[in-house]
């Protein structure tokens, strides 16, 4: 007796068709899967059997074998039990193959027969739209996430018995219908708002200008200035998400399982914020198991990384390929696994072991070796990507005292917007969407100084002891400062303003 159930598994974020084979035959009573299972996959077999005959169906004494082709390519995770468990069903002629044929079925068994969650479902939504089939057999509680997919039927099951009544036409289950853009307008919204935060203009300004033209930003400044405040806040003046950016952020998190059933969509920018002690393999990704990592999580959104220099060196260089790259190559023995990383990197740190170098109110115990060893902790080729350095100092009284409320983000974010727009329209001909994205070749086309700009710039780069490095990270923050002010033309005023976001390059901060 031979029987087959389309099911699917995750490659990277993206799901591929996974026919499960069950044969049996007679001999001595087993279980066997192949296909290259892992771990989670052969233990199906146990949580198959009792989800069976306790649901009530016929299980046979014989020999049964559970083939998941492509054989050549690893399975994992629970997803299987389900598909497994109705094909065994299949093959004992306890319920119709007509619908099984065009239908693909996860999800997770309980002894019971109950059906679990799991991850992934909407990459594998996707897939099964790809392939032109016509529905998906699913967990209940994974319903609105695979719904996301428009032209596709979803029909949620809560156990075994209610699956194979459905596809027995003994019980009716009406596809789950969800609308996307309602979705995408209820969750739209965030919870906190940049008017929160008091005094700090002249930070507030610099992660407007890193907003405007996707620059990399650190900030530097004494504890409890207000950093971690700013930081968590920088997602809600970015251009709002478009629906093909909140699905592929969705993607990223439903193959991790970070989604939850209230929240099936990814409609805000993400802001992720890892603990220093994270791996490399934590921050980029990887394992045994290939995962997306932390770089992946805050695509289309915001990583930010507080007190940047306590992280360990090799999990930071490992970040600069994705910052080179936009995306992360995970290579194995098996297979190569790519995951998006097209993220804003966001830092925080003192400006030295204490904290309050330069405070005026406070006395640094670091000496000139301390500050120089804990700031160069940040490589220079790490530093090289990073746009805006800014300084923040630590709060006045009268500005935590004042009843003036700061600007929305609202209002910020309609700049931000407009300013992203003429990048769009500058660099429409390339694969290019915003200033800081720009080559050398670029930086010489778009970003045309007048006179007394480029002389401003060439006494920075001398007499304030500037590196040569920053010399293409202000040319691009002044062509962003200027498409703030819809100036054709960097002047002045622009280069002044980019100059003072270079903290780091200056001659103090070396001594």
């Amino acid at each position: 007796m031979l029987a087959s159930v389309l099911s699917s598994a995750l490659m990277g974020i993206d799901a591929y068709i996974v026919k499960v084979e069950i044969d049996i035959s007679d001999g001595l009573p087993a279980f066997a899967t192949v296909g290259l299972p892992d771990n989670a996959v052969k233990e199906s077999r146990e949580r198959v059997t009792a989800a069976i005959k306790n649901s009530g169906f016929y299980f046979p004494s014989s020999r049964i074998t559970a083939n998941l082709a492509p054989a050549d390519i690893r399975k994992e995770g629970s997803a299987f039990d389900l598909p497994m468990a109705v094909g065994v069903i299949a093959a004992t002629g306890q319920v119709r193959t007509d619908f099984i044929e065009h239908t693909l079925m996860l999800g997770e068994l309980a002894l019971d027969g109950s059906v679990r969650s799991v991850h992934g479902c909407l990459p594998v939504a996707v897939a099964a739209k790809e392939n032109q089939y016509k529905g998906v057999i699913l967990p209940k509680s994974n319903a609105k996430e695979a719904a996301i997919v428009d032209g596709l039927d979803i029909y949620p099951v809560e156990s075994l018995r209610e699956a194979v009544d459905f596809l027995n036409a003994d019980q009716t289950i009406q596809p789950f219908e969800y609308n996307i853009q309602d979705a995408f307008d209820q969750f739209a919204e965030y919870t906190i708002d940049f008017s929160d935060v008091k005094g700090q203009e002249h930070v507030k300004r610099a992660i407007e200008v890193a907003t405007s033209g996707g620059h990399n930003l650190i900030m530097i400044g004494p504890p409890g200035s207000g950093k971690t405040m700013v930081a968590r806040r920088i997602p809600t003046i970015l251009p709002d998400m478009t629906l093909e950016e909140a699905l592929e952020t969705t993607k990223i998190h439903s193959v991790v399982g970070m989604l939850h059933g209230d929240v099936p969509l990814i409609a805000t920018r993400p802001c992720r914020s890892p603990h220093h002690t994270i791996s490399d393999a934590g921050l980029i990704g990887g394992g045994r198991y290939p995962r997306p990592g932390e770089v992946s999580l805050s695509h289309n959104g915001v990583l930010f990384l507080d007190e940047l220099p306590e992280f360990r060196k090799n999990v930071l260089e490992a970040m600069r390929q994705p910052l080179e790259d936009l995306q992360v190559t995970i290579s194995r023995a098996a297979a190569s696994y790519t995951y998006p990383a097209n993220f804003m990197l966001v830092a925080s740190m003192n400006p030295c072991p204490c904290g309050f170098f330069g405070d005026p109110t406070r006395n640094c115990r670091c000496t000139p070796t301390q500050i120089q060893s804990y700031v160069s902790r940040i490589s220079g080729p790490l530093l090289d990507r990073i746009d805006l350095q800014v300084e923040v100092p630590a709060v006045k009284y009268k500005d935590l005292s004042s009843d003036f409320t700061g600007e929305a983000s609202t209002a910020i974010r309609k700049r931000v917007q407009a300013a992203r727009g003429i990048q769009q329209e500058r660099f429409s001909d390339t694969k290019i969407f915003c200033n800081a994205n720009m080559e050398t070749r670029h930086i010489r086309e778009y970003c045309q100084m007048q006179p007394d700009a480029q002389e401003l710039l060439r006494v920075a780069i001398t007499q304030l002891g500037l590196s040569a490095r920053a010399y293409d990270r202000v040319l691009k923050v002044a062509r962003t400062i200027a498409d703030l002010a819809e100036s054709p033309t960097i002047e002045a005023e622009h280069t002044s303003e980019a100059i003072q976001y270079r903290s780091l390059d200056r001659s103090f901060w070396r001594r």
